[in-house]
């Protein structure tokens, strides 16, 4: 009896695991896509830190240890410009504000987990992995891991974004024009291609409309505070048109078609 249920407990064990392992190759492997936009990206923050004055060692430490694409690229530009080093802090921590939404949209599928698990989940939470991993979340035939499935996401965006640091930070040292070459367009492209098919309802649209009509405007801020009012903009505006539409929204795929 003993045997039998301890091999049970094995099995289940063992089912687990494989749940858990392809959770996270499937979180790895939609995450294919924006690793492949965010090479560029990647090179050309470990080229321009460079050119900005930071040694090989301190910009690749700011990937490993503080890992957020677009603050590093600003506090790259600081440190050439000569700036404190507490506004540069003040002013990535303003960057990254856009992260409290992402929290807060992705927290209810997460709520169960050991805060160890979610502050490290937070520290590897990048724009890309919220994106998959949203995506994710809103299927009914979603992850029963979703812990996993963004943990995968994470590794393969770390991965890539160090390796592409350090290839970065040797072009760099090797071609002073080399943050001209305009890579980093690459990025703009993907995530326009991942965007553009969730937009699916009148709210939806309003809400990327104004938000990208917003950022165009907005553009002149200093610290790149327009990005962020762009982003609560497009939020306010979601969330008014959800309200005013009262009955259930109607996709414009559907709509298209008929």
């Amino acid at each position: 009896m003993f045997l039998y249920a301890y091999s049970q407990m094995l099995q289940k064990h063992a089912i687990l695991r494989a749940m858990q392992r392809q959770a996270f190759i499937q979180g790895a492997r939609d995450t294919i896509p924006l690793v492949l936009g965010a090479i560029p990206f990647g090179i050309v923050y470990g080229a321009l830190a460079i050119n900005s004055g930071l040694s090989g060692e301190a910009a690749f430490a700011m990937s490993a240890l503080v890992y957020a694409g677009s603050a590093q690229f600003i506090a790259a530009g600081l440190v050439a410009e000569g700036v404190s080093i507490a506004l540069i802090i003040l002013t990535t921590f303003v960057v990254n504000l856009r992260h409290m939404l992402y929290a807060a949209s992705v927290g209810p599928f997460l709520k169960h987990l050991p805060e160890s698990w979610r502050a490290t989940l937070a520290f590897f939470l990048t724009d890309e992995t919220y994106a998959v991993s949203i995506i994710q979340f809103a299927k009914e035939d979603r992850s029963e891991h979703p812990e996993w499935y963004m943990a995968g996401s994470s590794a393969a965006m770390y991965i890539n974004w160090q390796i592409c640091t350090l290839i970065g930070i040797v072009a760099g040292q090797r071609f002073e024009n080399a943050i001209e070459l305009g890579l980093d367009f690459a990025m703009v492209v993907t995530f326009i291609g991942l965007v553009v098919p969730l937009i699916i309802t009148r709210p939806m649209l309003a809400s990327a409309l104004s938000a990208a009509v917003s950022s165009i405007l907005l553009n002149g801020l200093p610290n790149r505070a327009g990005l962020l009012i762009a982003a609560l903009i497009g939020v306010a505006v979601g969330v008014i048109a959800e309200m005013l539409q009262k009955d259930s929204p109607s996709p414009i795929a559907s709509e298209a078609q008929s």
